[in-house]
């Protein structure tokens, strides 16, 4: 008996909203949510570990589109049992222009952050099961932050973000900033940062009313300016800072691909240690290779000691070939990558900087090697070899060999 061809039309838009319904999911499952029914919880506050906190574990989230597509709360709540300290963060946001996705959000945060890390306010979210650097990071100052911010879409090319925020700076290890022979251990800043991304090269389309990204296209650029306020809120200290990124990337028709990131930034005026910079180091002050034996990070200088030094103005190339991978199997594609790094910078008042010890970096760090990934399930092989002008005595300490995981969900 031939089916009722309304009943196989009603199947079949069953079938297809079950499908957008998976995608939409696994979409969100990607970015690190896992979606409910009003509410989307965040993965990344399940669990971490760095050297401060020791384990790190909570629950945070965000408010999703079934409960407003014009107000948005998102928060979280973790607890060190290292330091024996709950952190948290409770923020929200309203839509001013559906067409340019123009928000205004706010926030109030009490936690921890990497010093002399720097961040772009338009980075879009990437999550992975764990951050591999995270691990081994153990410089870090508690900040109570209050802000408000405005994103806002220029053009599908084109986003910006801006922020005024006043923070409360604790460092959790021994450290002054000496200005005009006062010592401050603690201190208030005010600050505006102003963010742009511009994907000049990407395509887009309107799929059921929403833009979305169908060819991320290279190369891209971001831009961020940071202005300290000397006795607003409070605050301690004026300075200005300005952070730019560019990454190129070459896909070759035997499904090779070449990574260029260059990142670079400069900071001036009364800048404290919190809010300098360090080129992403990644390795632990220890003895021997197997005792320094760790996870690489995704874009960090493996070899380079952590806090070994800090600059008020850097620069960093890195150079990634990933080869074809090798088909041993259909389950078993183990993929070579080679890369090579470099850093620069220097320090124009490091006398300010007391009850810490690092170095300058100006002249060229270097330091190349490669990596095996997809080994076994995710797991891989990395090893780097630093060379050139801060090249050490002793052979081993210059050998950096550690695993990777690079799954993302």
């Amino acid at each position: 008996m031939a089916q009722n061809p309304v009943s196989k039309k009603s199947d079949s838009v069953k079938i297809a909203r079950d499908s957008i319904k998976k995608a939409e999911f696994l979409k969100n499952l990607g970015n690190g949510f896992l979606p409910t029914n009003f509410f989307d919880l965040d993965l990344r506050y399940l669990i971490k570990f760095n050297q401060y906190e020791g384990f790190r574990t909570g629950l945070g989230g965000t408010t999703n589109k079934s409960f407003s597509d014009r107000y948005r709360v998102n928060g979280y709540l973790v607890y060190g049992f290292k330091d024996t300290r709950f952190k948290y963060s409770i923020g929200g946001g309203f839509r001013v222009n559906e067409s340019t996705n123009t928000w205004i959000n706010l926030s109030y945060t009490d936690d921890l952050k990497e010093t002399g890390s720097s961040t772009f306010l338009t980075d879009k979210r990437f999550f992975t099961f764990f951050e591999p650097r995270l691990l081994n990071i153990d410089l870090f100052h508690r900040h109570i932050t209050k802000s408000i911010g405005v994103q806002h879409k220029i053009s599908n090319h084109l986003l910006s973000e801006t922020q005024f925020s006043a923070s409360k700076i604790n460092p959790t290890y021994n450290y002054s900033f000496v200005l005009d022979n006062e010592s401050f251990n603690t201190f208030d800043l005010s600050t505006a940062k102003f963010s742009l991304q511009w994907s000049p090269f990407s395509k887009f389309e309107l799929k059921e009313d929403q833009i979305v990204v169908t060819r991320d296209g290279y190369p891209k650029f971001t831009l961020q300016f940071t202005q300290g306020f000397k006795s607003v809120f409070g605050s301690d200290f004026n300075f200005s800072k300005l952070d730019f990124r560019t990454i190129q990337q070459f896909t070759h028709s035997n499904e090779s691909k070449t990574n260029i990131t260059l990142v670079a930034g400069i900071a001036g005026g009364e800048t404290p240690l919190t809010h300098l910079y360090h080129a992403y180091p990644n390795n632990i002050t220890k003895e021997t290779i197997l005792q320094r034996f760790s996870v690489a990070g995704l874009n960090s200088f493996e070899t380079m000691y952590f806090n070994e030094f800090f600059s008020d103005k850097f620069s960093t190339l890195q150079l990634k070939h990933f080869f074809r991978p090798f088909k041993i199997t259909e389950r078993f594609k183990p993929q070579l990558v080679l890369i090579s790094r470099y850093a620069l910078g220097d320090m124009k008042s490091i006398n300010r900087h007391q009850g810490i010890t690092f170095n300058r970096l100006n002249h060229l760090y270097s330091e190349s090697g490669f990596e095996i990934n997809r080994l076994l399930l995710g797991f891989g092989l990395s090893f780097a070899y630093r060379y050139g002008a801060y090249h050490l005595p002793n052979f081993e300490d210059n050998i950096a060999f550690k695993f990777t995981f690079n799954i993302s969900l």
